[in-house]
């Protein structure tokens, strides 16, 4: 049997619906699915027009199976770009294939080219097949930190 051809591409505006629809499995995995409040459009408007973030696509046999949003932030210390991994996707059906790995690993690249500090995402707690793959990697869990947010309305409230 013949080895199924696996590529990553980076994604164009034409992907956006596409990626929805991934975003989307990506949140009924995480149990978040109510969560979900873009739109294709709203994420061609803001990835591919206003450049907030990239995207690249998973494809085997020419068909996606998965994708990973990103974007670049600064450390202050470092004095140096970093490379945020916002979210990482593999259809479930295609897991354990070495598929999240090879994405990582391009993002990986991407950041080594761009002369990044570091590479940093979050995981859910609960997510221990995560977890442990992001552990086989060598990524370190940063226990000493605390995620904070604000959310729309909050910052609405700050601002008034």
């Amino acid at each position: 049997m013949n080895q199924p051809e696996f590529i990553i591409r980076k994604a164009t505006e034409n992907d956006a619906e596409l990626i929805f629809n991934l975003i989307k499995k990506l949140a009924i995995y995480e149990k978040m699915e109510n969560d979900v409040i873009t739109t294709a459009e709203q994420l061609k408007e803001n990835i591919f027009k206003n450049n907030f973030a990239e995207v690249v696509i998973a494809e085997e046999n020419s068909k996606p199976v998965g994708f990973a949003l990103y974007f670049f932030n600064f450390s202050t210390f470092l004095g140096k770009p970093g490379l945020y991994l916002e979210d990482l996707y593999v259809e479930e059906n295609h897991r354990g294939k070495g598929y999240g790995k090879k994405l990582l690993l391009h993002l990986a690249k991407i950041a080594k080219e761009k002369n990044c500090g570091r590479m940093e995402w979050s995981v859910l707690n609960w997510n221990e097949p995560a977890i442990n793959f992001y552990e086989s990697l060598g990524a370190k869990g940063m226990k000493e930190w605390t995620v904070y947010r604000l959310d729309k309305e909050t910052i609405a409230d700050l601002v008034k």
